[in-house]
């Protein structure tokens, strides 16, 4: 992946050029289901059709999925993209909105990027090379548990407040801008519990927050598969007290 990281964050950058002009003035085109975040507009289409030409001319052997056209997700290496992240608050101007690439490689996420295009800033991570914010390495906070402000997605109102008992509870109803909450250490974790969101919506965002040195974990288990969407990304501190001992929400299956 060393080789064609650095074009790879190139053609994502320049996708800016295709969303930023219609930020707060994008025009729905369709809906997915009655939920106000499944929008859709033409930038998105625009930009994983875009994102999909150009990866192919870096390396035409990745396979590639996105969130409006999809794809197999049955190949060795795969591109994993939701080309925006966050669309109503793109059509709103609330800049919350991101593009998220993911790369699999053998069931495993190796390499991300969540690109900031309002701010144009780029949020990428390698497997076992760190994560960064452009040039920055990035590192989760090391706040307690009794100090701690984390992202909850669910539709389990029981979950909801047992888990509120601990934590502040932050919800900005998009994933990508979330991780990097987690990752820059401005929040404290993400829990997915029976979530609304897809694969492409929590890959990328998986290895961003490991990478500064956080747990990502399949609720019940110790390790991560992106294909589950329930788990939880944050620092030990957070883990430790959500899996461990007789006062555990989630507690670690054997």
């Amino acid at each position: 992946m060393k080789n064609i990281t650095p074009q790879i964050l190139s053609i994502i950058l320049s996708t800016r050029s295709i969303t930023l002009p219609f930020y707060g003035k994008a025009e729905i085109i369709g809906q997915k289901d009655n939920s106000p975040t499944n929008v859709v507009t033409r930038l998105d289409n625009e930009v994983e059709q875009y994102l999909k030409s150009e990866f192919k001319k870096v390396d035409e052997t990745i396979e590639f999925a996105g969130e409006e056209f999809g794809g197999s997700r049955d190949k060795k290496k795969l591109w994993l993209v939701d080309p925006i992240d966050g669309t109503m608050h793109f059509i709103r101007g609330i800049p919350y909105c991101t593009t998220m690439v993911a790369l699999i490689e053998d069931g495993q996420v190796v390499f991300s990027a969540i690109y900031d295009f309002v701010n144009d800033i780029m949020y990428y991570a390698e497997k076992g090379k760190g994560a960064f914010k452009n040039e920055e390495k990035l590192k989760i906070s090391d706040r307690k548990v009794n100090q701690s402000m984390i992202c909850l997605e669910t539709s389990d109102r029981d979950m909801r407040d047992k888990i509120r008992e601990r934590c502040l509870l932050l919800n900005h109803v998009v994933a990508g801008y979330e991780f990097v909450l987690v990752a820059t250490g401005k929040a404290e974790g993400r829990i997915c519990y029976n979530p609304f969101g897809k694969d492409y919506d929590y890959a990328a965002g998986s290895i961003l927050v490991s990478e500064a040195g956080g747990i990502v974990a399949n609720i019940g288990s110790n390790t991560y598969d992106y294909r589950n969407t329930n788990f939880i990304a944050g620092n030990k501190y957070l883990f430790d007290n959500l899996t461990q001992g007789p006062s555990a929400i989630f507690p670690i299956v054997s």
